[in-house]
């Protein structure tokens, strides 16, 4: 498959469907169970037919391993979907899931007993340096909006710093889930398509715990105004439409990088998929009319160039451009 169909996809997948999760949480802020609860269904669903094959393909990887992977993952996304509904913003949502390379440097000094150069140390402080900056202008912005109230507004600032706990929590766990993946993929192989599915099928029980707040959500989406789908004309409550979006291009967004790694060199994914970050944190900030301060662009300048310092872009693109393209695959 070509790269450039790839590179589509992501863009394409994955932009729209930040858009469409932004339309469901500024309405319900706290209907990221049900968004989660439906994207996992579905993937899991489309890999029990094509991946698993109905069941019949036993997985490479013992299940006794995807089960600790499968909890982390699933706690990931619950805690980061829930998050929406603590005050956080969109935008802020975005950049601070950017500092998963500090995640991964810390534990990977603790557990992976790993040593860096000062180049990377230096590209993680700069993202690092970012991430505050937006966490604390974020932070007076909270503050100054809510209510006039003392009481209301150390009330929103608490529940915001509850949002701010849940990230940093969802981030080191998803840290914690890469460096565990990455000791499976060494002693079994890389198996992408099966993790993907049995990291969707397994939790889907977990979801029991959920079903009272999934219930709640499902009869307030039955409740907004209808909506007419264009091409096929048929009308369904709009919320459904959304969630319905949502879930699909989560699947072309993960499709996408999924082809995108197995088409493309690192260094090639490293840029489209930090690209394709600034991209959706634009178009939420400029459509969405999110508040967004010159400190904020300050602080996402640092974090995407943090990012791009510690992949090493400069010297790759340097490197190969004297190298042939067979070469470059190779890294």
């Amino acid at each position: 498959m070509h790269p450039a169909f790839a590179v589509g996809l992501v863009f394409a997948g994955c932009c729209s469907n930040v858009i469409f999760l932004e339309l469901l949480a500024r309405r319900y802020p706290g209907c990221g169970n049900i968004v989660t609860f439906a994207q996992f269904l579905f993937i899991a669903v489309e890999g029990f037919l094509f991946e698993a094959d109905l069941g019949r393909k036993p997985p490479a990887i013992p299940i006794r391993y995807y089960a600790v992977m499968v909890t982390m993952f699933f706690t990931v996304s619950v805690v980061n979907n829930y998050a929406l509904n603590l005050n956080i913003a969109m935008p802020l949502h975005m950049i601070f899931r950017s500092g998963s390379l500090i995640a991964n440097m810390i534990l990977g000094i603790i557990i992976l007993k790993k040593r860096y150069s000062i180049f990377k140390y230096t590209s993680i402080a700069l993202v690092s340096v970012g991430i505050f900056i937006c966490t604390f202008m974020s932070a007076k912005q909270v503050t100054s909006e809510s209510s006039s109230s003392e009481n209301d507004g150390f009330q929103a600032f608490a529940w915001w710093l509850l949002g701010i706990g849940a990230l940093t929590f969802a981030l080191l766990m998803s840290a914690r889930m890469g460096i565990f993946q990455e000791t499976l993929y060494k002693q079994f192989g890389k198996h992408s398509k099966e993790a993907l599915f049995y990291n969707h099928a397994l939790p889907l029980p977990g979801f029991i715990f959920l079903a009272s707040d999934i219930y709640d959500h499902a009869v307030l989406f039955n409740k907004s105004e209808l909506y007419q789908v264009p091409g096929i004309g048929v009308t369904v409550p709009i919320m459904w439409f959304y969630l319905l979006m949502n879930v699909i291009t989560q699947y072309v967004c993960i499709r996408g990088v999924f082809i995108l790694t197995t088409e493309c060199a690192s260094l090639t994914v490293t840029l489209v998929v930090t690209l394709r970050k600034f991209v959706s944190l634009i178009f939420s900030i400029l459509y969405f009319r999110n508040p967004f301060t010159l400190w904020h662009w300050l602080g996402t300048l640092f974090v995407f160039l943090g990012t791009l310092m510690y992949t090493e872009v400069w010297n790759n693109l340097g490197t190969s451009k004297g190298q042939p393209q067979k070469e470059d695959k190779k890294n």
